[in-house]
């Protein structure tokens, strides 16, 4: 596994760390406790009073990016016209940056505000017949797979949380297909588990069969180093989350053969130009933070987005190894190199979305600690991230008052 360049000599025990680089468990071994990445919390105006290891969930604005939007609100303010008449020009040039960046056609991306709008977006471009239907896996996001579902029936694949590699959950998705399978809505990165599903493989296999792939990469952008690589018929993926956008900021990608096809949620003036700028532009919305967003992208080139996600990935397997500790707490196969690890709650915990929210929320009042817990039948999870502005202790204080909340 990656570590940091200069970690210190504590080390965790790590049961569950992967030391051949495959998605999985392997027994015995330790990990080195991260050292803090230089300046990375200073990059931030987040609370000092809270733990913040949910990242995955929300994200968060480095301050130069905060300042690159506020400028823009400022011109907004000075001069509507100008900034309003000018907007669709200068996303189609925040777009191409971004392209870049992410290694994608910009005539091929769309700003959009979030992963499930581009769902919807998606969606509406497939033609559906009669008798068509979607296949999804249980690991989908919500209102993502509650998009399909007003599209066509659907097809459920139950992947569960402990398949053990990328060759098992392929194998998995395929046998779920049935002859009427029009189109897959797979994870890139699945939100609850925090695992690879919509690999490469998978995706070229699908479109051997003749299904249509439509990827989730809510994760995807500033996680991985080439979230577009997998050749998805469309694929969108949140900028807010970790390549550090703005807030409301994401990209809908759509292939060639499908891009006549795309509409807009609702008309605007820019319809005639046709895919992408008839998506993305809204009249007077807010476009600051789409305008701003390729700084964030530019910021993670700066700070060197391989010790980035090194440094990141470390943190969130120390976290993990210290939480797999615990008794009844038993860590999840993952994929190397995520700056996201899960952990299975004991039985009982969790098991409902109300009991999730509970026990989330006490632990953010009680301890000040914000993680992820996701209710799963059984027993519930929780996922721990890692970004530039947290500490190791952050992690051993979780670990420390963490059982007290599964009695």
């Amino acid at each position: 596994m990656t570590q940091p360049a200069e970690p210190t000599e504590r080390t965790a025990r790590a049961d569950h760390a992967d030391t051949d680089g495959r998605a999985g468990a392997a027994p015995g071994g330790s990990i080195r406790r991260p050292a803090a990445f230089p300046g990375g919390r200073e990059l931030f105006r987040l609370s000092d009073e809270i733990a913040h290891l949910n990242h995955g969930s929300f994200g968060a604005v480095p301050v130069p990016v905060q300042e690159a939007q506020a400028a823009l609100r400022a011109q907004a303010h000075a001069d509507p016209d100008a900034f309003f008449i000018g907007a669709p020009d200068r996303l189609v040039g925040a777009r191409t940056r971004i392209a870049a960046r992410l290694g994608g056609d910009p005539d091929g991306l769309a700003f959009v505000s979030n992963a499930t709008e581009a769902a919807n977006v998606a969606l509406d471009a497939v033609e559906f017949a009669a008798g068509d239907e979607i296949l999804v896996t249980d690991h989908g996001y919500g209102t993502v797979v509650a998009a399909a579902a007003r599209r066509a029936p659907l097809t459920t694949v139950a992947l569960g949380t402990d398949l053990p590699d990328e060759d098992a959950v392929r194998e998995t998705v395929l046998a779920g297909l049935t002859p009427r399978t029009r189109v897959a809505v797979l994870d890139h990165i699945s939100s609850p588990t925090a695992r690879l599903i919509a690999s490469p493989r998978l995706l070229a296999e699908l479109a051997e069969r003749g299904v249509t792939t439509i990827v989730d990469g809510a994760h995807a952008p500033g996680m991985i180093p080439d979230p577009l690589g997998g050749g998805a018929d469309f694929w969108f993926g949140n900028l807010h989350k970790w390549a550090y956008a703005p807030s409301g900021t994401a990209m809908l990608s759509v292939a060639p053969q499908h891009r006549d096809r795309v509409r807009p949620p609702v008309p605007s003036w820019e319809d005639h130009y046709g895919f992408p700028r008839s998506v993305e532009n809204r009249a007077t919305y807010d476009y600051t933070g789409w305008l701003a967003a390729p700084e964030g992208l530019d910021l993670l080139e700066e700070l060197d987005a391989a010790k980035v996600r090194a440094h990141n990935s470390a943190l969130a397997a120390y976290g993990a190894a210290l939480l797999a500790e615990i008794p009844g707490v038993a860590p999840l196969p993952y994929t190397e190199g995520l700056a996201l690890r899960t952990l299975r709650l004991p039985p009982g915990v969790a098991q409902t979305p109300d009991a999730a929210r509970e026990l989330r929320e006490r632990l953010a009042a009680e301890q000040r600690i914000r993680v992820l817990i996701w209710p799963w039948p059984g027993g519930g999870g929780i996922r721990v991230s890692g970004q530039i502005y947290n500490r190791a202790e952050e992690y051993e204080r979780l670990a420390e008052v963490f059982p007290a909340y599964l009695r």
